[in-house]
């Protein structure tokens, strides 16, 4: 059935003419969301807001533009909308049982942030973007950037993603935003400039590679035995390490090493447990109980730099199962 008779379909109220029309966009859709909001969560909350104003005002699509710029257009404002309130979350207080954390070397400003499977990214990251894309799609899905994009108002933010990232011409985002072509590129300058400042420049092991094999075998052999010095041995000088929802940030090897300290001087050890996330190796954490059962603590998400580890971001426990991770595991 062709896009046509799936819209009249639609338009008359049938809800599997909608689906067909939507799901080849859903996947993609999901990950702007995320690249604008840096939360999982909200990027599913802002999709189905989305696919909720796209059912209800189907009959105003004028079909000027495609179908997939009108659900980017809808999508774009549910995004700005929901990034406004998150902005305005408050950090969470230090919650490890048993471990005071050294003086950070400053409190982070995203304390939303929250990890992407790699799992939901089959399909998205493979897509052909526009011509006039600035970031490659691996680069533009890593924490790094994501967390650097939440650093930009709103606006520039979905302006930079819909030129730089997707490769939207100028007309078309100007549509989206209910802007000019003029405004639309000095905002995106202004975004470049930004975020040029707030974007680290390394350049990490291919995906999957052995290099990057090795550098997390040895990251996960230092960690779960505790070995402090082999562990500060991986990292790069400048490491950064931080937590979100918990504000702390350690930067550099010196910091890094007191924190970690702290961590294995508490006496708990770990199990880690491979998988992926925002195209980074990314290790789930386990800590080993007396009664043989380890319980999952956080996830481990590694940014690699040539054969060191330049960044380490900590999440909480409950953004296990998006990767398919159990709560527990059997002692090993």
């Amino acid at each position: 059935m062709g896009t046509e008779d799936l819209i009249t379909k639609a338009r008359a109220g049938n809800n599997r003419a909608f689906e067909a029309l939507t799901q080849p966009y859903r996947r993609e859709l999901q990950v702007y969301c995320y690249r604008i909001l840096g939360s999982f969560q909200d990027a599913e909350d802002a999709l189905q807001d989305t696919l909720l104003s796209a059912w209800q005002g189907l009959s105003g699509f004028e079909e000027r533009a495609s179908l997939r710029t009108w659900l980017y257009r809808i999508a774009t404002n549910r995004c700005l909308n929901a990034r406004r309130s998150a902005s305005r979350r408050k950090a969470k207080e230090w919650d490890v049982p048993g471990v005071e954390p050294p003086e950070p070397t400053r409190l982070g400003e995203v304390p939303w942030l929250q990890p992407y499977p790699d799992s939901q990214l089959e399909g998205v990251i493979d897509l052909s973007p526009g011509p006039d894309v600035r970031y490659e799609q691996t680069e533009s899905i890593s924490l790094a950037f994501v967390t650097a994009l939440q650093l930009l108002p709103p606006r520039q933010l979905a302006v930079l993603v819909l030129r730089d990232v997707l490769g939207f011409h100028a007309d078309e985002v100007a549509e989206m935003l209910d802007s000019t072509v003029e405004s639309i590129n000095s905002a995106l300058k202004r975004a470049r400039a930004a975020l040029d400042t707030k974007l680290p420049r390394v350049r990490a092991p291919a995906v999957d590679s052995s290099l990057e094999d090795a550098i997390v075998a040895k990251f996960v052999a230092a960690y779960e035995s505790s070995d402090l010095d082999s562990l500060i041995a991986l990292l790069t000088d400048d490491v950064f390490i931080s937590m979100p929802p918990l504000p702390f940030e350690y930067e550099g090897r010196e910091p890094a090493s007191r924190f970690f300290a702290g961590i294995f001087g508490s006496g708990r050890t770990f199990d880690l447990l491979p998988t992926r996330a925002n195209g980074q190796p990314a290790l789930g954490a386990y800590v080993r109980a007396s009664t043989g059962t380890s319980h999952g603590v956080g996830l481990f998400v590694l940014t690699l730099a040539g054969n060191e580890i330049s960044a380490l971001t900590r999440f909480e426990n409950t953004v296990l199962p998006w990767f398919g991770l159990p709560r527990s595991i059997p002692g090993r």
